[in-house]
């Protein structure tokens, strides 16, 4: 199964580092990556898709075990037992916050949306608030989009729109994906990202993120695969967000 090992790199993947995740994406037509060399969190990568119905797909590269976090490089591996995914060394979690999602990403890479990841996430969504203080330009094109997916979120059948969603795109988003909206707290990227289009986050199947607990289930890491991959070959509408003035 080319999705089972397209997943298990990524979670094998360097949890202290984001960089082999950013060079999954490197060699793709028109990527674009920026980094900010006095703050190596502040960076992100963009790849624009071809639609014309486009949204814009968000993943971070980043976890909670990394380096410029922990000070220190944790080995990991992931084994796959059971259909679940565990760490090898118990004293760090596996990385699918949000490795699962970049897979996830890499999967759909080619499918005509476009892709953005971002890096620092998990230390105050750095790489998102660079691309939107510093490329204004490419924060006006992501905002012309239909809307954004980020896939990071734990559990199985959750969606979260924080406050970048309204009534109609849950609305959507419940009858495409079946999923429901627990509450609207905590954020994400698509919190900074979100300035005209809706977003929203969706459960990848992962469980006890940011402990050495962490797990993942693999059918679940499916089953939103496959509904995505569905929801994403379209037709699909622009939902906007309800501004003040607009």
């Amino acid at each position: 199964m080319n999705e089972l090992k397209v997943l298990m790199r990524f979670l094998n993947h360097s949890i202290w580092c984001s960089d082999q995740i950013f060079e999954e994406f490197m060699e793709a037509k028109d990527a674009v990556f920026h980094r900010n060399a006095r703050s190596t969190k502040e960076a992100f990568l963009y790849i624009p898709g071809t639609r014309k119905d486009r949204v814009v797909l968000v993943a971070h590269a980043d976890t909670v075990w990394d380096e410029a976090y922990k000070g220190q490089r944790i080995p990991q591996k992931a084994i796959l037992q059971d259909g679940i995914f565990r760490g090898s060394n118990p004293k760090a979690g596996i990385g699918a916050d949000d490795r699962a999602g970049c897979a996830m990403l890499y999967l759909l890479r080619n499918s005509g949306h476009s892709i953005l990841i971002s890096d620092g996430e998990e230390q105050g969504r750095l790489g998102s608030q660079y691309l939107v203080n510093h490329f204004p330009e490419l924060c006006t094109e992501l905002n012309s989009h239909r809307f954004m997916i980020q896939l990071d979120r734990c559990n199985s059948h959750d969606f979260k729109c924080y406050g970048v969603g309204t009534v109609e795109f849950r609305r959507f988003i419940s009858e495409k994906t079946g999923y429901s909206e627990p509450n609207r707290n905590s954020f994400t990227d698509i919190v900074t990202l979100c300035k005209r289009i809706c977003g929203v986050n969706l459960s990848i199947g992962y469980y006890e993120e940011h402990t050495s607990s962490e797990y993942l289930i693999l059918e679940e890491w499916l089953r939103t695969y496959q509904i995505l991959s569905k929801l994403l070959a379209g037709p699909l509408p622009e939902f906007t967000l309800d501004l003040p003035n607009g």
